[in-house]
């Protein structure tokens, strides 16, 4: 196995990208062949376009074995350098297996099709054949089945007499989604983080909240990779749909989902809804950040919201809010990426920051849903909180049925509908624009 991300970079050229590549599967040879097997020294070659293809010809020609090699991240080459790559690993192909790799694997986060869209939207010219004809078979490893993720718990169970009980297995389950990477996070930092290796500690379905917030906050390399992803055009297309519940009607929709549940931030079926509810935080946060960094500190102390007894007065916090969205709201969504969502993403951002001293939400968001649920948890309150865009006279009275429902939910008496108009502030004034209402049941 052999990683190609050294040459991930869009200013290296063809040849520095190949003496890196060699480079980089000698080094990793040396770690795990015997000496008889290794690839030639790359002292001996010269850099040039097809540097790459001839040195796996010169290796494969001293072996009496076919050879398999795993290429990993392909997908974070640019430009020529991709198709370069691509193209040596066509040309090769027709001398395997006495003169070429048997078979090669490219392992990343795209589909080989990927490449080809990415590469054509700069250089039309390419074609649809070759280099991307190169594939032979494309797949996908699926997240783990709630059996898998039971039966890897089991193992640790057997290993060290620890036990994941079923409340705990059941709340590991429902915020990794099955996620390979996250369901051996999640577990990692219970056992190795939290509880420090002592397996004669019990683990508690309060751990995982724990750890599940842990991770958020850490943003560790594999969560922090989804803030590259969010920048795409497609994946912002679809993001906004679920954040505002609003199926957006545009060509390449279907494309687009396809592209978005390859990278695994989204769902298999349907409703589209983000993949799992730590991907949900991590990109909720991802793009709201921009306001949250923004928004004054002394707007943002907790206790000015807390009554006498310690509990959140949401009415001071929402009047809070719309006196702070209709100084800035304006001028900010202007300039945000995703000022379709933004209404709903700045109310986000603005009551994380004042949550932080101690609560947490907790949102429930899909393409078609119409709206985003919000419930915040704040010690022994939960508040439920519905946010809407006011597209026509049915609005209002849709959204409060909804937040009906969703007090139901939630066992609540007592929640909040969020209208946001969409008009400009000269057609419909601040004043026409700002009411309050309660709804209860």
């Amino acid at each position: 196995m052999c990683s190609l991300e050294s040459a991930g970079y869009p200013s290296i050229t063809v040849e520095d990208a190949n003496a890196g590549f060699i480079r980089s599967l000698h080094q990793t040879a040396e770690l795990f062949l015997t000496p008889e097997v290794m690839p030639p020294a790359p002292e001996a070659y010269q850099a040039s376009p097809y540097l790459f293809k001839q040195y796996l010809t010169d290796w494969c020609k001293k072996l009496n074995k076919p050879l398999v090699l795993l290429l990993d991240e392909v997908d974070a080459l640019y430009d020529d350098v991709l198709i370069s790559t691509l193209r040596q690993l066509r040309d090769g192909f027709q001398t395997r297996p006495r003169n070429f790799p048997q078979s090669i694997a490219l392992v990343g986060l795209r589909d080989i099709r990927e490449y080809r869209m990415r590469a054509r939207a700069d250089n039309p010219s390419i074609g649809a054949g070759s280099p991307f004809n190169v594939k032979a078979k494309s797949f996908s490893l699926p997240v783990f089945s709630r059996e898998e993720v039971r039966s890897l718990l089991d193992q640790h169970a057997q290993d060290t007499g620890q036990v994941f009980s079923p409340a705990v297995f059941e709340k590991l389950y429902a915020y990794s989604g099955g996620q390979p990477w996250l369901t051996n996070a999640l577990a990692n930092e219970i056992v190795a983080e939290l509880l420090k290796n002592d397996y004669t500690r019990e683990i508690t379905p309060d751990l995982v909240e724990t750890a599940k917030e842990r991770l958020i906050e850490q943003r560790q390399t594999h969560l922090d990779s989804l803030a590259d992803k969010v920048r795409e055009e497609r994946v912002r297309q679809v993001l906004m749909g679920i954040i505002t519940g609003e199926a957006p009607a545009f060509d390449g929709w279907d494309d687009a989902v396809r592209y978005c549940r390859d990278l695994g931030i989204i769902s298999s079926g349907n409703p589209i809804q983000f993949a799992n509810p730590i991907y949900r935080e991590i990109i909720t946060r991802i793009l709201n950040s921009g306001f949250a960094d923004n928004i004054n500190q002394d707007v943002a102390q907790t206790s000015w919201y807390l009554r006498p007894s310690g509990a959140l007065d949401m009415d001071k916090l929402l009047q809070a809010f719309v006196d702070f969205y209709r100084r800035h709201s304006e001028s900010w969504l202007e300039r945000y990426q995703y000022k379709e969502a933004g209404h709903q993403l700045l109310l986000m951002a603005f009551l994380q920051r004042i949550l932080n001293g101690g609560g947490r939400i907790e949102r429930e968001m899909a393409v078609g849903n119409g709206r985003t649920d919000l419930a915040v948890f704040w010690k022994d309150q939960v508040i439920p909180i519905e946010l809407k865009m006011n597209h026509d006279k049915w609005s209002e009275p849709e959204g409060l049925q909804q937040l009906a429902r969703y007090m139901d939910k939630l066992g609540q008496q007592r929640g909040y509908l969020v209208l946001f108009e969409k008009k400009p502030s000269e057609e419909l004034p601040w004043e026409a624009r700002i009411r309050r209402g309660k709804c209860t049941t």
